[in-house]
């Protein structure tokens, strides 16, 4: 089985599984009742979101020396519980089952679930 890293609100993939929202906030101007009808996710886990202060980080870095600041804050936000239980328990139900994780960005890779990847990965997550 496996863990797939997705772009919420885009279509799923067949045998996607589970998808899990990995976001601060909900998609703005979606019900409640639409949001996983709509491709956004199943369930939501904002304790593997960046804190607000990150996310206006991460959408504002312009340079390599930016992006790395905000990937080691959110690597330090991430070590810590409830964010690392959450990781390892993720990372333990991607040998057994398929689901996905997302946020709403279009650049995965200035995104926090690019980061989010490599800690999965480094917990030995099957992808």
């Amino acid at each position: 089985m496996a863990i797939r890293v997705v772009r919420l609100g885009s279509p799923r993939a067949p045998g996607e599984g589970l998808r899990l929202g990995t976001v601060r906030r909900p998609p703005r101007g979606v019900r409640k009742q639409d949001i996983a009808r709509e491709n956004y996710y199943d369930v939501w886990v904002p304790e593997l979101s960046p804190s607000q202060g990150l996310v206006k980080m991460a959408q504002g870095a312009t340079t390599p020396a930016t992006w790395g600041t905000f990937t080691r804050r959110y690597r330090a936000e991430m070590s810590k519980p409830p964010a690392s239980r959450i990781l390892d328990l993720l990372a333990a139900l991607s040998r057994e089952s398929r689901f996905s994780v997302g946020c709403y960005c279009e650049d995965e890779s200035r995104c926090h679930r690019s980061v989010l990847r490599e800690l999965l990965r480094e917990r030995g997550a099957e992808f």
